[in-house]
């Protein structure tokens, strides 16, 4: 299987957008104080570990969104916003929301944590369509 031709540099952006966005949705200015009380009550873990993880699956889900992105070709803005909505309806939302049925989680909290998930894709789409 040959893979289509990936710009780095355009998925380090795409991965420090997602990055940042995540600061900012779980943020106060935000989610945080709704996110927390649906969480019952769980903070965030301290130190840089969470950080860096959050940031390797940034690269991941722009590298693998890359990858798509330049499988379909057709580049624009409105195609990527497309392919990124559609990866986070089959892949990201259909898995979540099972999951969190089948756990209890509150509603209110999947929609929180999948709309994060939405933006980013969508982002990550429009970013690496434009930037290819």
């Amino acid at each position: 299987m040959h893979l289509p031709y990936v710009n780095y540099l355009a998925v380090l952006v795409s991965a420090i957008a997602i990055f940042v966005l995540g600061g900012l949705w779980y943020s106060p200015a935000l989610f945080a104080k709704k996110w927390i009380a649906l969480s019952s009550g769980q903070k965030m873990s301290a130190g840089p570990a969470p950080y860096i993880s959050a940031f390797v699956c940034s690269f991941l889900i722009s590298w693998t969104m890359a990858l798509i992105v330049n499988h379909f070709g057709n580049f624009s803005p409105m195609r990527g916003a497309a392919v990124g909505f559609h990866c986070w309806l089959g892949f990201a939302a259909a898995t979540s929301f099972a999951t969190a049925m089948f756990s209890g989680q509150p509603k209110a909290l999947w929609l929180i944590n999948s709309g994060y998930n939405l933006v980013s894709f969508v982002m990550a789409g429009v970013i690496l369509s434009v930037w290819h």
